[in-house]
């Protein structure tokens, strides 16, 4: 809970033209600056920066705002992760919350921490890119890729020479804990030889510089020059980097990816690079792993459609259903989510040099869509010819299903999913706990309300109204005043808690729709409470802002209500 005054006091101390200026090349032009827009393609300067107003604002493409709305615009961050990286430069602490004197001085020297990895990193990459300059058999192998000089700078692509200890002759200390905490380095076991001690982890490869959507590189990949094996390795996890929650290429793709409207994922650094050789500059790669809700939660702040690319082989579709998995929670109605599927003798790199771009662009096209794919994957193995196996595809679907948003797609594939178990939508509807809103396609029939479990009967508080309104459209806490914050967080009742819990997700994780905060909150003691006042309860028309208002001011009124309550109970008694 960020106080309003602390805002305008951070946005008043910062320069908007050095923070614009840090990703956009800016001439002055009369009393303001002049640059080209990061928002959109343009050949000609039309976005201007105005240090007085500290407003930015593009006269072809009208985007607008203050330094916090830039780099979340631009880089992708969130609110608070915006005034966090402003307050850092400015020198001023974000007062979020109440925290002990000894956790203030945890976070700042993992801030610091953070600072010097950053710094080593950074240094490490320098030397990889100049070493690339002076390695042939380097340079070679990635004309060989196709790889232009342009493209490798403009990924910092560098070379780690061979050798055990290059390293020593870049860092004043070897022996430094840093090095190690960066993943620079390695300590060999102690049972082995002591003389050799620490060594380089990456050796003799081809370096990839994993960048933050900043800018600062947090990591690195290297892959090899032959077909030895590990062909890839990555830099292990630290305080600045973590492989469950990057992208590699996603800040060499940002503006790319609102012109080409759409992020395409791959499964390979190279793959990311050569694509963006070829005319696919929208390509970002997971980092070994397999693609997590982070991963899409981070994409859809640049973009509201993502092409997932895979092998046919089985590898490729076991990674397809761990990434709908992870994006069947963010589906909502206005994106859109496919999958690719490239012959199992081809990678996008490969398919692309062998076929041309045109055909990667028609392959695209043709992409699955998400509904399509969630019942393909819950048909896998069931034979829709025998009532078995109906039943089994309609089990495998529902947890797939129920991971959905609320909205038209997620109705519709029930629909779907209804006629390809030959059970009646409504009859299915019921079992999974939906609303009936009788046959597809037709007007709902009028009946008689079926008779329901008291707790549904149950009128909700204006608590209650609270609770499920955030939880159904969880941007809106970011909308609430400071004062706001403050009542819902200070309630007695378990909505507190929940409240507070809601304040530090959403601040750690960003907006989230309701079946990823179900599941993020499953193991809460007030759980139980949670759902039973979402879930299960007919959701026909859009919550709309003044119902959480109505809420609020219903919330306020209560200590007066009950107050007004007692004296009037009083009052009675005496009157007895």
């Amino acid at each position: 809970m960020i106080p309003p005054g602390f805002i305008q006091d951070l946005l008043a101390r910062t320069d908007i033209a050095e923070v614009v200026g840090r990703h956009v090349e800016l001439k002055r032009g009369g009393v303001n600056l002049m640059g080209l827009c990061p928002f959109h393609a343009e050949k000609s300067p039309s976005f201007s920066v105005s240090p007085s107003k500290q407003f930015y604002y593009c006269f072809g493409c009208g985007a607008s705002g203050d330094a916090i709305r830039f780099l979340t615009e631009h880089l992708g961050l969130s609110f608070v992760e915006a005034v966090r990286e402003l307050a850092g430069r400015v020198g001023m602490a974000v007062p979020e919350e109440q925290v002990s004197p000894e956790e203030q001085v945890r976070r700042e020297k993992l801030r610091e921490r953070r600072l010097s990895i950053g710094e080593a990193l950074a240094k490490a990459s320098d030397f990889y890119r100049a070493r690339l300059k002076a390695s042939p058999r380097a340079i070679d192998y990635l004309k060989g890729r196709g790889l232009s000089g342009q493209i490798a700078a403009r990924f910092g692509l560098g070379y780690a020479p061979p050798g055990w200890r290059t390293l020593a002759g870049v860092f004043a200390r070897y022996d430094d804990p840093l090095l190690e905490e960066a993943g620079l380095v390695r300590q060999r076991d102690e049972h082995d030889d002591p003389e050799r001690g620490r060594y380089d982890w990456f050796r003799e490869r081809v370096m990839f510089p994993i960048r933050a959507v900043s800018g600062e590189v947090i990591g690195f990949g290297g892959r090899v020059l032959d077909d030895s094996k590990p062909k890839y390795i990555n830099s292990p996890e630290t305080p600045v980097f973590s492989k469950g929650r990057e992208l590699y290429g996603l800040f060499e793709a940002r503006q790319a990816l609102r012109e080409k409207g759409y992020a395409l994922v791959v499964e390979g650094y190279m793959d990311v690079v050569a694509l963006a050789q070829s005319g696919f500059p929208n390509a970002v790669a997971t980092l070994g792993t397999a693609c997590t809700a982070e991963h899409v939660q981070k994409l859809f702040r640049f973009t509201d459609s993502v092409v997932f690319s895979f092998d046919g082989d089985a590898a490729g579709r076991r990674a397809a259903a761990r990434a709908l998995e992870a994006a069947l929670p963010h589906a909502t109605d206005l994106r859109t989510v496919r999958f690719l599927f490239l012959p199992p003798e081809h990678d996008p790199d490969s398919f692309v040099r062998e076929l041309g771009p045109e055909a990667f662009e028609r392959a695209i096209a043709q992409a699955v869509p998400l509904s399509r794919q969630l019942v393909e994957q819950a048909s896998d193995e069931a034979d829709l010819a025998t009532a078995e196996g109906r039943a089994k595809m309609a089990a495998q679907a529902r947890p797939l299903w129920s991971a959905l948003p609320e909205g038209s797609l997620r109705d519709q594939l029930l629909g779907d999913i209804a006629e390809l178990a030959r059970l009646p939508r409504d009859d299915l509807a019921r079992r999974w706990g939906a609303p009936v809103h009788g046959e597809r396609g037709r007007p709902p029939r009028p009946q008689a309300p079926a008779p329901r479990r008291p707790a549904r009967v149950l009128a909700l508080s204006p608590a209650d109204t609270a609770a499920r309104l955030l939880l159904l459209r969880a941007s809106w806490w970011h909308d609430l005043a400071a004062s706001d914050h403050d009542l819902l967080c200070g309630l007695e009742t378990w909505h507190g808690e929940l409240f507070r819990w809601l304040d530090r997700h959403l601040t750690e994780h960003g907006d989230e729709e309701w079946p990823a905060l179900r599941t993020a909150l499953a193991a809460e003691p007030w759980a139980a409470e949670t759902r039973a006042v979402v879930d299960g309860r007919e959701l026909l028309v859009p919550p709309e802002p003044p119902e959480l208002e109505l809420a609020l001011k219903n919330i306020r009124a209560a200590p007066q209500r009950e107050a007004a309550a007692r004296v009037l109970a009083a009052t009675m008694n005496r009157s007895l």
